[in-house]
């Protein structure tokens, strides 16, 4: 287990100063995320899927400034290798895209994550953006960040996904 980085802004004689305070060394949380990362190559490979080394250094990046954005703090090993786990299997995904929409789906997760105050699991969350996103969505990841908090709630509880105000158009999708 490693745990990520706390950021701390501290007031100094007038001066904003920021600091990083690990309880591990960022080298050691970003070699710990891009093993699990690819060990999860093993499964989204049976899909097409795979991310070269650049890749997940780069996702891990985003994870951590996506974290440092919505001012979280992840103990573990991050929402990544779940997301890996459960949309490796979307249609809607291709090698094309993989980075990307991984990429996307981190800052959904943590945009809802908050939105939620935290009263949804990770694994409900993921389930419900899931459920979306091979769904009504068909793979829109604009289409997702816009969905309700109220209507994942509504999946997670077993229900159907309404249609919400601002959502996109089929015409919006005709070529």
């Amino acid at each position: 287990m490693y745990f990520p980085a706390a950021w701390c802004i501290k007031y100094m004689g007038g001066d904003v100063i920021e600091q990083n305070f690990s309880l591990i060394p960022i080298q050691m949380q970003i070699a710990a995320a891009m093993q699990d990362l690819d060990a999860c190559n093993e499964l989204s490979s049976r899909f097409g899927l795979a991310l070269t080394g650049e890749q997940m250094l780069r996702l891990t990046e985003q994870r951590f400034q996506a974290l440092k954005f919505t001012g979280r703090i992840e103990f573990g090993e991050g929402v990544l290798k779940k997301l890996v786990t459960v949309f490796c299997d979307s249609l809607y995904i291709t090698q094309q895209n993989y980075e990307e929409t991984l990429g996307e789906l981190q800052d959904i997760f943590y945009y809802f994550k908050n939105e939620s105050g935290d009263t949804l699991s990770d694994d409900e969350l993921i389930e419900a953006m899931k459920s979306v996103f091979d769904g009504k969505a068909q793979g829109s990841l604009e289409y997702l960040s816009g969905a309700s908090l109220e209507n994942l709630c509504r999946i997670i509880r077993g229900g159907e996904v309404d249609e919400y105000e601002g959502s996109p158009d089929e015409e919006d999708y005709e070529e």
